[in-house]
């Protein structure tokens, strides 16, 4: 009944009612009887005499009740010695858990040292932001200054090509090698026929390829054509020299005629592997040529103009026959229908 109607106001003798004792009672017993009572009344004993106002009530009994008992004894470091062990043998209780475990003494003495570590830590999470954006900012400068030295220079670079190639033009054209050109003087000729081709980049083109300033693919792939065109017409010409039968003498001077037609098709093979290099298609890639093969084909070739030379009249009897016979049978077919 005292305990529900109590309000702390100080007193030492309510607070020596509250724990159960009486004045001039030692430090050992204050420390018993606030023990049994903190058991009592603590909220975490799981008893049916929980209560969480007592308890704050024979805490604060207990602590006027400690420093009469301080005061009434006579100071000596060893009273002080078990003061302070007894300090830090005092039970811990729920509210000492709040305030995340910062500070000591009363609930409002931690929750001002609480709010005052809350202020502090605001203040370095302030410092550590403005010190991060500060660093990024000028990282970003940085990357932005690199970033305008490259353009700078890119733009330089291109500016001075510009000019050594205008210079280049006036000097040609102050030479006179542009007076030869075929078509000075007229219009250029507009591409309509495709629509996804642009007119000017064809028309350059064009100027350039008339005037023999061709791609070096194309003039080794016109090369390569041109020559294999070539030493396959020489083979069979000499074939032909050779005539049919072939003499002893003639077969010799056929392999020796082989054997050179070989060799020419190896060298042309390394022309075709420079083609493949400089070629910027894929699909325009060309294969090795197959010496056996090419004489295979140069004997069938060979072949095929001794049957026509053999049988010049054949087809000529054949287109007379059909010039001479053609009306009669479309006739003949007209009048069946």
């Amino acid at each position: 009944r005292m305990l529900s109607g109590y309000k702390p106001k100080g007193d030492v003798k309510d607070s020596y009612k509250i724990l159960e004792l009486e004045e001039g009672c030692s430090l050992d017993e204050v420390r018993n009887s606030y023990r049994s009572l903190a058991k009592k009344y603590h909220p975490d004993s799981s008893s049916s005499t929980a209560d969480p106002a007592a308890f704050i009530r024979v805490e604060e009994a207990y602590r006027v009740v400690l420093s009469d008992v301080a005061a009434k004894q006579q100071p000596s470091e060893n009273s002080e010695e078990e003061e302070d062990q007894f300090k830090l043998k005092s039970l811990q209780h729920r509210h000492y858990l709040s305030f995340e475990g910062v500070g000591i003494g009363t609930p409002s003495q931690r929750e001002k040292q609480y709010m005052q570590f809350r202020v502090d830590r605001a203040t370095e999470q302030v410092l550590e932001y403005r010190q991060h954006r500060l660093e990024s900012s000028y990282a970003g400068t940085d990357l932005m200054r690199a970033k305008d030295v490259r353009e700078s220079k890119k733009v330089k670079i291109t500016q001075a090509v510009e000019r050594l190639v205008e210079d280049l033009i006036q000097e040609s054209m102050a030479k006179g090698d542009f007076d030869n050109l075929r078509g000075k003087g007229k219009p250029l000729q507009k591409f309509s026929d495709c629509p996804h081709i642009d007119p000017m980049t064809h028309n350059l083109n064009r100027i350039l390829i008339d005037n023999g300033y061709q791609p070096e693919w194309i003039l080794l792939q016109k090369e390569i054509r041109e020559t294999i065109e070539r030493l396959r017409n020489s083979v069979v010409a000499s074939r032909r020299k050779l005539g049919e039968p072939m003499t002893p003498l003639g077969q010799k001077q056929w392999n020796q005629i082989c054997e050179q037609f070989m060799e020419d098709i190896r060298k042309l093979n390394k022309r075709v592997d420079n083609f493949n290099l400089v070629v910027p298609i894929l699909s325009r890639q060309m294969v090795h040529f197959s010496p056996e093969k090419e004489i295979v084909r140069a004997q069938k070739t060979y072949e095929a103009l001794m049957e026509k030379v053999s049988h010049p009249d054949t087809k000529e009897s054949q287109g007379e026959d059909g010039k001479r016979f053609g009306w009669k049978s479309y006739l003949f077919k007209w009048l069946n229908l």
